[in-house]
Parts: structure tokens; C-alpha cells; sequence
């Protein structure tokens, strides 16, 4: 469930918090796990002066460990808020979305074996987009990633016909996408399994398209 309001909040992040896990039932053989995650914020200037601020707040998961009831079924519901500043009123869109990995590490330092696209995982942020296609029901086997997209908003083009978007966009420098207890099903992997929110956003000024990236902190699946 997306909502799609726009608002301009400051909250404190801790980039560089460690998890902090708590059970939400106990007593059964795989319960619930509760991981609040710390989001993350940059700011980035703009070669034209511009200064973009994307913030990511709210985050958190809960992971099932086996949904399908065997050890290659993991089931997690999602949840956060990207919040997007620009200086001088300048328009953009936000895109949220996450990339799943199976056996593969993606906590920074480079990442292979099926991830999409040409994204740079050493850094913070990524310039360029990561390809990620829609839908959250994924089946990966040992080495493979994919990242998807929160968002699915349907709406008509030009000539009528149904089109769906990935993105939300804003007006007068602000915006923002919060989404709740949104679904990663993952099938089919034997290993170790992790996940990693990401919020990029592309701003348009008179002088610069840019493509910024903020990564948040990657979590176990189980």
C-alpha cells in the first residue's frame, strides 16, 4: 500500500547503526523477525549549484524464514519513506525499489553473478540508474541478483491505453513516496539470501538531468 503524499520531514539517521533484532511472536519454530534498519541521507550538489537532498526514513523489515514451508522460501514485508529536497524549486521523480541477492554480497566493496545493470556498489551512491524490472516475487538460484521497483502506478498515456510507472514525481523541489508492509517473496534459493533498499531520483534544472542513487543498510533474508 503506497502513499503517495508529499511531505518534507527531518528525522536523525544513523548510517552506521548496527541492526537491532527483536522477535514479534515466540514460541514457533520460525517466527517473525522484526529488523528496524537505519535508512540514510546525502546531499549532493549539483554541477550548476543545485543541491539535492534524498533522505530515507522509517525503514524497517519482517522477515519469515521459510513462508513455503522449505528452507529455499524466504518471505519478508518491507517498509519506509524516501524524501526528496531540491534547492530552487526544480522538478524530479523517485524511485524506490530494492535489490534481492542470493549468495551474493551486497554490502559495498563490488557486487556480481546477475545483479542488473552497471551499478557501482563500493559507494554510497550510485550515478546511472541499476536496471530493475517490477515485482517482488522472485526466484534466484546461488550467485544471482535482482532489484525491482515499489512502485506500480497505473495511469493512461498519451493515446489512452493503460501504462504503469515506477516512479513518483514532484513538483517545487519536494516530494515524497512512503510504502508499507510491502512484499519480497523469494523462491528457489539454497544459501544464504539478503536484501538492500535503494531510493534513486532523477532531477531536471534548466542546466543538468541528473540520476542519484542512496543506498540503504542490506539485511539477511535468512
Amino acid at each position: 500500500m503506497i502513499d503517495r503524499k508529499f511531505v518534507a520531514r527531518v528525522a536523525g539517521l544513523g548510517g552506521a547503526a548496527a541492526l537491532a533484532l527483536g522477535l514479534l511472536s515466540t514460541g514457533a519454530a520460525n517466527a517473525d523477525t522484526f529488523i528496524p534498519l537505519p535508512g540514510g541521507q546525502i546531499v549532493k550538489t549539483l554541477s550548476d549549484g543545485t543541491v539535492l537532498t534524498i533522505r530515507l526514513v522509517g525503514e524497517s523489515a519482517t522477515i519469515n524464514p521459510s513462508m513455503g514451508a522449505t528452507p529455499v522460501h524466504r518471505n519478508a514485508w518491507v517498509s519506509g519513506s524516501a524524501q526528496v529536497e531540491v534547492t530552487d524549486g526544480w522538478n524530479g521523480a523517485i524511485f524506490p525499489g530494492y535489490v534481492v541477492a542470493c549468495q551474493v554480497n551486497i554490502d559495498g566493496g563490488g557486487a556480481s553473478g546477475g545483479v542488473e545493470g552497471t551499478a557501482d556498489w563500493s559507494g554510497d551512491t550510485v550515478t546511472g540508474g541499476v536496471g530493475a524490472t517490477s515485482g517482488a516475487n522472485l526466484s534466484l538460484g546461488p550467485g544471482q541478483a535482482q532489484s525491482f521497483y515499489v512502485l506500480d502506478l497505473e495511469q493512461a498515456d498519451d493515446f489512452g491505453n493503460e501504462s504503469h510507472k515506477k516512479r513518483n514525481k514532484f513538483k517545487n523541489g519536494s516530494g515524497s513516496v512512503t510504502w508499507a508492509d510491502e512484499t519480497i517473496g523469494l523462491s528457489g534459493c539454497g544459501g544464504y539470501a539478503q536484501a538492500r533498499s535503494f531510493v534513486s531520483v532523477e532531477v531536471e534544472t534548466d542546466n543538468v538531468i541528473t540520476w542519484t542513487t542512496l543506498w540503504g543498510q542490506p539485511f539477511s533474508l535468512g
